[in-house]
């Protein structure tokens, strides 16, 4: 990286219309806006590991052009604000402080919250909050597979999905991996019809009678045929399966632990720094 610097500014300095110069220290200097200067060493960490020279050209123009811009715009600012507008002293050590405590929280949930998250908690807190996992669309256990439209193997697929539940799988994964372009076998994984409807051109009007009047399906487009069988379903506004849930409700036990570990963090700072007479309150109502 400190070799492919130099060769950058080189190149920008003699095959472009823009050029570069040297302040007194030798320092490359790219831009300048009023009093305030743009250095080649402010640039170092811009360029990736294994940028091409090119691509370092494209990238150190565009971020010269953005200070440029940004320069002007703030001292056209700072020309034109009142010395109370430009007074940023409180904002900046309120950021200061949000940016330190993020920071130290952060490395405090890194090093002690506990992310394992048992089964029984998962399906505790979700029998304690059913009304909480009302489903907002139908969704759908199935299994399908999609196959050339044209191929002699339709009567064999179609005879592979009369199958009983107990060959049927295995029979269908074993012609599948031969004779279907994609196929989808996880009767254990429920999937919004949304989203069954972006695989399979399904029609979108009275889902629900779909759903409740269907268990095997065939259809065909001008490339493909669709074979689909539902083995599970449910109705929007039903309860959410838990299998639906299960990872939605593992993030909340541990966001919930997450305030719970920062809570108690602060509560016991604040009770330490009174314990050791750390700070004192003059105000009182």
């Amino acid at each position: 990286m400190k070799k492919l610097i130099p060769y950058v500014f080189f190149i920008l300095a003699f095959s472009s219309c823009d050029s570069t110069m040297t302040s007194s220290n030798d320092e490359t200097i790219l831009a300048r806006v009023h009093d305030t200067y743009l250095y080649a060493s402010d640039l170092q960490s811009l360029i990736p590991e294994n940028t091409s020279p090119h691509d370092s050209i494209v990238l150190i123009k565009n971020h010269v052009n953005s200070w440029v811009r940004t320069k002007l715009m703030a001292h056209k600012a700072a020309k034109n604000l009142t010395a109370k507008q430009l007074d940023f002293d409180k904002q900046l050590e309120d950021y200061r402080n949000s940016l330190i405590i993020f920071s130290y929280e952060r490395e405090l949930i890194n090093q002690n919250l506990d992310t394992l998250v048992s089964e029984e908690e998962i399906e505790t807190y979700y029998n304690t909050h059913l009304g909480d996992f009302e489903l907002k669309e139908n969704i759908a256990k199935i299994i399908y597979v999609v196959f050339e439209y044209g191929q002699p193997v339709e009567d064999d697929f179609e005879f592979i999905f009369t199958l009983p539940d107990s060959l049927l799988l295995d029979s269908l994964e074993s012609f599948s991996q031969t004779h279907a372009r994609t196929y989808f076998l996880d009767t254990a994984s429920w999937i919004p019809f949304s989203e069954l409807q972006e695989i399979l051109p399904i029609e979108n009007y009275s889902r629900e009678l779909f759903l409740k009047n269907r268990t095997y399906y065939k259809f065909t487009d001008e490339y493909n045929i669709y074979m689909l069988k539902f083995v599970d379903y449910k109705i929007k506004d039903d309860t959410s399966p838990l299998t639906f849930k299960r990872n939605d409700i593992r993030n909340i036990i541990v966001n919930k632990r997450k305030l719970i570990l920062v809570k108690k963090a602060r509560s016991d700072i604040f009770n330490k720094a009174l314990q050791n007479d750390e700070f004192e309150i003059y105000y009182h109502e």
